[in-house]
């Protein structure tokens, strides 16, 4: 349940960083620290769809499994 609130919050501070950056009122440094932030954000979220992925299709087997018997 933990990951589920952590990848919420992970999208709305991406979100975040998208509209700050499209502002263009930020430092080229402020940008780079934004932009790298926005990445590791990025591949978190991916981790945790991509993980919640295979979660389900381990469960759709087992319940193909149970069905063919």
């Amino acid at each position: 349940m933990k990951k589920e609130i952590d990848y919420e919050k992970s999208i709305l501070r991406l979100e975040e960083i998208v509209e700050l950056l499209e502002n263009g009122e930020l430092s080229l440094e402020e940008s780079m620290k934004l932009f790298e932030e926005g990445t590791k954000l990025s591949t978190e979220c991916y981790e945790i769809l991509n993980n919640a992925e295979q979660k389900i299709k381990s469960i759709s087997d087992v319940e193909k499994e149970g069905q063919d018997e």
